[in-house]
């Protein structure tokens, strides 16, 4: 681990609000929100012990990247306000550079907007189970990784720290947030992997699936907020190596996933120590997915 690592921010002239399994949030006034993103991961919903270094900036850079890029589809809770602004203090902003962005404060929206353009994860396993995925049939005998007729919306609940979130109808939604704001972010949701989905395959990368939170802003509009089409939200898979039948190597935290997956720990916290080639396998699999979607 490098001194680059930041596990937790602390901020002396901005009150913190929360913190997240990523983000710390702090109050600037009442409208604003400074949020930095910290190099803490979070795997089954679980905060490892050890940071990864540098990650916090690439989350930063490439939701940076995606906002600019998406505004047309839907607003996002980005002011462009620089961060000296908010921090004026150099020795307190400098460990933040990079990592942290003012944003406008909105009434965000209990759900995780899912966007599935690929048969992998728990997606994988519900269809070996039932045909379907959240309930949505499926044509029969998709193999694992295969590439769904079109992509669906399979919302979840979105879960404090600690604890795991879980797979929801739309009508469910819809029942927690009304059906108007409901089809919102599903529409808004669906259109937004659209358009990262396309432009992520001419630079070789396939978004197999991803997620999206949603604030509304004080006139009620669907605002696009947190991170947007990262390593964290994403499964990023290299395009050249995508095979049906097996699960493609990724520019994400699976890899991470993927030790876990080999220990006798019940993913439940805490989560153990990380071993420094798999801290530095997934610093590097982020900075490529880095690379590869912004330069």
């Amino acid at each position: 681990m490098t001194t680059d690592a930041l596990f937790e921010s602390k901020l002396r002239s901005l009150p913190l609000l929360h913190r997240g399994k990523v983000r710390d949030n702090y109050a600037v006034g009442d409208d604003r929100l400074l949020i930095v993103a910290s190099d803490r991961l979070s795997a089954f919903d679980v905060v490892m012990p050890d940071p990864i270094p540098g990650k916090g900036r690439v989350l930063t850079s490439i939701s940076n990247f995606w906002f600019a890029r998406t505004r047309a589809i839907v607003a996002n809770h980005l002011t462009g306000e620089p961060l000296a602004s908010v921090v004026p203090v150099s020795d307190e902003r400098a460990p933040l550079e990079g990592r942290a962005v003012v944003v406008r404060r909105l009434k965000p929206l209990p759900v995780e907007a899912v966007v599935r353009g690929y048969l992998i994860g728990s997606g994988w396993k519900d269809y070996q189970r039932s045909g379907k995925v959240c309930g949505i049939v499926l044509p029969a005998g998709l193999k694992q990784a295969a590439k769904l007729p079109a992509p669906v919306f399979t919302p979840a609940t979105k879960a404090a720290a600690g604890q795991h979130d879980e797979n929801v109808s739309f009508e469910e939604i819809a029942d927690t947030i009304g059906g108007a704001h409901a089809a919102r972010v599903r529409d808004l949701a669906l259109a937004l992997y659209s358009f990262a989905s396309d432009y992520a395959r001419g630079r070789g990368i396939l978004i197999a699936d991803t997620k999206f939170e949603f604030g509304l802003d004080e006139q009620g509009e669907v605002v696009l907020m947190d991170e947007a089409l990262t390593p964290d939200s994403s499964r990023f898979w290299p395009a050249d190596t995508w095979r049906e039948g097996t699960s493609p190597p990724s520019f994400d935290k699976q890899y991470v996933r993927d030790y876990l997956e080999t220990l006798d720990w019940d993913k439940r916290p805490p989560g153990p120590k990380l071993p420094p080639e798999v801290i530095t396998g997934t610093a590097e699999r982020y900075r490529e997915a880095e690379r590869r979607l912004t330069t």
